[in-house]
């Protein structure tokens, strides 16, 4: 099997180097779940639980529907994963101010302990990889990433990137 060439027509790439990259991508990401789920089985939790409290943490006394439309997940499978992190005291719901309604998510302390123990590993990971790769490479990543997602999800990634500066 032909190892997949960098740069080498990337607009004309064949349907055997985009299954490599089709399978880079599923080894990619079972490696880049790897640790978390790990750490997570041990709380009896899996990948919803660890979605839910990253995005929770991206963006504190989001609500209940802002999370459903980041997810695409059921409302149903998203409250069975809320009611066991509020249960074990990871996540704080508060009943919105303006609309009683709404419910607004935060983590407590202990919600932030385990979001940093998560990432933390998922963040050595990613550092180990992008030195090896190198800046160019980074870039390029990236920009496929980015590429790869729908227009909704395009405009929510870069509404969470606004609230870090």
């Amino acid at each position: 099997m032909a190892e997949f060439q960098g740069g080498e027509n990337l607009l004309f790439l064949t349907d055997e180097q985009l299954r490599q990259g089709i399978e880079a991508m599923f080894f990619a990401y079972r490696g880049f779940t790897a640790d978390p789920d790990r750490i997570l089985a041990t709380l009896a939790y899996g990948r919803a639980h660890h979605r839910a409290i990253h995005f929770i943490s991206r963006s504190p006394g989001t609500t209940v529907n802002n999370l459903l439309a980041i997810l695409g997940v059921t409302k149903q499978s998203l409250n069975r994963v809320l009611r066991a992190l509020v249960e074990d005291g990871l996540v704080d719901s508060r009943v919105g101010k303006s609309d009683k309604r709404e419910r607004h998510l935060y983590l407590t302390e202990e919600g932030e302990a385990l979001e940093r123990k998560l990432s933390d590993a998922q963040r050595a990971r990613m550092r180990a990889a992008y030195r090896a790769a190198g800046p160019q490479a980074v870039a390029g990543f990236r920009q496929v990433l980015k590429a790869m997602m729908d227009p909704d999800m395009r405009r929510r990634y870069y509404a969470i990137r606004e609230t870090d500066t």
